[in-house]
């Protein structure tokens, strides 16, 4: 509720701020009296006088790198990649073209991410930015702290299956891990993007064996009865959706996507 609350206030000062400074007092200026002042904003480009400089250069390009890439991040490196997948198999499964739009569909995976990762998500909040809030650790700790979670997160969905960590372990030259810790993140995070692709893709071949089953027994009804040029796609959506339907299918596949993750 905190994280909820603390979130709601930066968006409320970011969306405030622009009246906030136009909201200033009048102040005569050249070419009308009472004309609100213009900010200045002076962009140049010049030589470092110093390697503090150019090292703070570069530290704002990579930051800058990073926002860019955070949805990427957060797609890989949470549950997002393994539930869009799953549910972008029923979809196909069920036959449906545009019921439901893809927008729902990653809605849908967004907010089960949220469900899942709030635990991890609050950790970090707690153990790396109200520390670094308060000023109490510094900028290499928040980063130690809040990978942390992450890392274990990932780590715990490998658990069973630690084939991907050898296999870039390998290819990396580096020698075999004896603990968790000694798993770099650049290894960790591709051994985590392959395990939830195979698990994703397994559901999916799971969720698409019983609707096979109905297309196959449509299509022999329709061929024994000479309905040759009748695809049956048509014919069996409908007995789909209504098995997908009485088995309470949403449920079912939400609870089961919530429990691999257990």
């Amino acid at each position: 509720m905190r994280i909820i609350t603390k979130t709601f206030l930066i968006f409320s000062i970011l969306l405030l701020f622009p009246a906030a400074l136009f909201a200033q007092e009048e102040a005569p200026v050249p070419g009308g009296v009472g004309a609100l002042p213009i900010p200045f904003v002076n962009l140049t480009v010049r030589e470092p006088e110093s390697n503090q400089e150019t090292a703070l250069s570069i530290q704002l390009l990579l930051f800058l790198t990073v926002i860019s890439l955070a949805p990427s991040i957060a797609i890989l490196m949470t549950s997002f990649l393994r539930i869009s997948i799953v549910l972008d198999f029923v979809k196909r499964a069920l036959s449906l073209q545009q019921v439901p739009p893809a927008t729902v569909l990653m809605g849908i995976a967004l907010f089960l991410t949220l469900f899942i990762m709030f635990p991890t998500f609050t950790e970090i909040y707690q153990e790396a930015f109200v520390p670094f809030a308060d000023g109490t650790i510094e900028t290499g700790e928040l980063y130690d702290k809040a990978i942390a979670p992450i890392r274990y997160f990932m780590y715990k969905q490998l658990a069973g299956d630690s084939g991907n960590i050898t296999l870039f372990m390998n290819m990396a030259g580096l020698e075999k891990p004896a603990t968790f810790a000694d798993v770099p993140t650049y290894v960790l995070i591709p051994a985590f993007v392959l395990h939830e692709l195979t698990v994703a893709f397994r559901i999916g071949i799971y969720i698409y064996v019983p609707f096979i089953i109905i297309d196959m027994v449509t299509a022999s009804v329709l061929m024994s009865m000479g309905m040759i040029m009748l695809p049956p796609v048509m014919i069996s959506m409908p007995f789909k959706l209504i098995l997908f339907v009485l088995v309470d299918g949403w449920t079912l596949l939400v609870r089961q996507i919530v429990l691999s993750f257990s």
